[in-house]
């Protein structure tokens, strides 16, 4: 479903948006096409196998929405625990992984561009 454009405000729905493969999982991603929002925001169903990866521009804050009591987030060196509603705010060039399977609320800015997904040779 495209974004449904409407006087001082859009709206999108979630379940109707399209699964796209990504590093983590599948995403679905909203206000792409929104001319005048610098940002995307995605839901992301994070698969048990999530890469290793890094963005050189892309900012991203990762918002817990569901996810199990051994759920953990790799950022550079260090694994942490998370929790639903917990908020982690990942700046560019930071290696990053969900590790377990979770449900996360991603705002992306600026706009996410699938160019910009960096691997190590190793990950």
């Amino acid at each position: 479903m495209k974004v449904t454009e409407k006087r001082g405000y859009e709206i999108t729905d979630f379940s109707t948006l399209p699964g796209v493969d990504c590093p983590c999982g599948t995403a679905r991603r909203a206000f792409a096409d929104v001319a005048d929002l610098p940002a995307t925001v995605h839901v992301t169903e994070i698969s048990a196998d999530a890469r290793l990866h890094y963005h050189r521009k892309l900012t991203e804050t990762y918002y817990f929405l569901e996810c199990g009591p051994d759920a953990r987030m790799q950022l550079d060196d260090e694994i942490l625990p998370v929790h639903p509603g917990m908020c982690i705010f990942i700046r560019p060039g930071t290696r990053h992984r969900a590790i377990g399977r979770m449900r996360v609320l991603i705002v992306v800015f600026p706009k996410f561009d699938p160019d910009d997904e960096w691997f190590d040779s190793s990950s």
